[in-house]
């Protein structure tokens, strides 16, 4: 069995591994994953699990979002599970659905929106509509604190500005820890903020915080995340395939390890979860209950 590691890809770069690529791997199986808490936790863990418990091994990609699917339709990885469907991912799937493999939900009820601290008055921001308020441009200094610049999340917030009529905003992108840590400051500070975000995320364990309000619809409802592969993955490696297309978390459950995860480590979460939960990962291991 191979250790794990964990390599870096700058985004576009993915097309560069054809030589050595997932399908050259008979026994390395290689996951895209980005850097968001979510993604960091289910990755890891299903990593952990095909490493300790089966004779393949598995390789972290790390890129951002788009190269993902760009990578499982031309085979350069093997598979992601960060899709967000019906409407956050809808362009990238909709690129790739007849090329890939969907391996089903990995946990449903995820949420996307515009989040503000608990000592935001809720009389004055209770919505994205209020954003036009002067009053509430001024204490926000006219920006909104977003992540990737790639991320589905990114592109329905730039949506969500142009709907609402809000042109003196900026949307600052950086990543999903830039964006914690300006809410971690102007949470300290009682300072106003509003940060594009998502469910389930280990802040909600970390902060009181609450979504805004969007009454145009243009942020989406509930999502579903599914676990996606390459074309023939499932013929490849049928016994991996099905411990993806086992696991199943509930939002609630998952949340609460994430912010354990945020407090000590991502393997010390991921192992305090395996301890906790035998039966569920035997399940998802064996098929048995």
């Amino acid at each position: 069995m191979f250790k794990q590691s964990t390599r870096l890809l700058m985004t576009g770069a993915l097309g560069l591994a054809v030589a050595s690529g997932a399908q050259a791997q008979d026994d390395t199986i290689e996951i895209g994953w980005t850097a968001w808490s979510d993604a960091e936790f289910v990755t890891k863990l299903a990593s952990r699990l095909i490493n300790e418990n089966t004779d393949k091994s598995v390789e972290l990609i790390q890129t951002d979002i788009a190269p993902q699917y760009q990578g499982i339709e031309t085979g350069d990885i093997d598979a992601m599970m960060m899709s967000w469907l019906p409407a956050t991912h809808e362009d990238y799937y909709e690129n790739v659905a007849t090329g890939v493999e969907n391996l089903g939900v990995l946990y449903n009820g995820a949420k996307l929106g515009w989040i503000v601290p608990d000592h935001v008055p809720e009389e004055e921001l209770n919505s994205l509509s209020d954003l036009s308020k002067d009053s509430v441009q001024d204490k926000l200094d006219g920006t909104i604190t977003g992540i990737d610049p790639g991320a589905g999340l990114t592109r329905l917030s730039e949506k969500a500005i142009e709907e609402y009529g809000m042109d003196d905003y900026s949307l600052q992108t950086s990543s999903g820890a830039g964006m914690t840590a300006a809410l971690e400051r102007a949470t300290t500070r009682d300072e106003w903020i509003v940060v594009t975000g998502w469910s389930p995320h280990w802040k909600f364990g970390a902060y009181d915080l609450r979504y805004l309000e969007d009454p145009e619809g243009v942020l989406g409802g509930p999502e579903r995340v599914h676990i996606l592969a390459r074309e023939g993955f499932d013929a490849d490696y049928p016994e991996i395939s099905q411990v993806l297309s086992r696991m199943y978390l509930s939002l609630e459950k998952l949340q609460g390890y994430m912010f354990e995860a945020r407090e000590g480590s991502y393997e010390e979460a991921i192992t305090r979860f395996i301890d906790e939960n035998p039966e569920q990962v035997d399940y998802w291991l064996t098929g048995e209950f």
